[in-house]
């Protein structure tokens, strides 16, 4: 066991980077939301399953590269169309409003930091969670206000 710990520390270090800053993102994303909708685990997989795909496709490119005609690139741009997919699943329409695109767009920015975990550029990663929960956080608190207000301008006026 701690041979294979010692072999696989860097993918370890990757795979749990990657989860830990989903749910960073998805704890933030559970509490806005109560629990509907993307949360701590839809993140957490979103950025491990990036993670996953990069490392294969870095391990494909030591494995193939003498290979004529392999592109190694294909394999992490087909995660951003992936998760685009996912992520249009989480946007619906109810009756005039437009719900789930702050969702569909953490999922797709959670996909960039597994794939930054798992080419090892950590630093890209950390400051990326850093700046979705400031986004997320802070945006959220500025809206809080502005959303009141507006609901109490298109409130209609009772006559007495």
């Amino acid at each position: 066991m701690e041979q294979f710990l010692s072999q696989n520390s860097e993918i370890i270090l990757k795979l749990t980077l990657a989860v830990g800053l989903g749910l960073l993102v998805g704890v933030e994303r559970f509490l806005v939301h109560r629990g509907e909708g993307a949360g701590m685990k839809t993140h957490a997989l979103v950025s491990l399953g990036s993670a996953v795909f990069v490392l294969i496709s870095e391990a494909v490119v030591q494995k193939y590269a003498n290979f004529p005609g392999f592109n190694p690139i294909m394999i992490p741009s087909q995660i951003i169309v992936g998760v685009g997919f996912l992520g249009a699943g989480s946007i619906m329409v109810y009756g005039s409003q437009l719900k789930g695109l702050t969702t569909a767009g953490g999922l797709w920015v959670m996909a960039g930091v597994g794939m930054a975990v798992g080419f090892g550029f950590y630093s890209l990663a950390v400051i990326t969670t850093f700046l979705i929960l400031l986004i997320l956080i802070l945006i959220n608190m500025l809206e809080r206000p502005i959303k009141k207000i507006t609901e109490e301008r298109n409130q209609p006026k009772s006559s007495s």
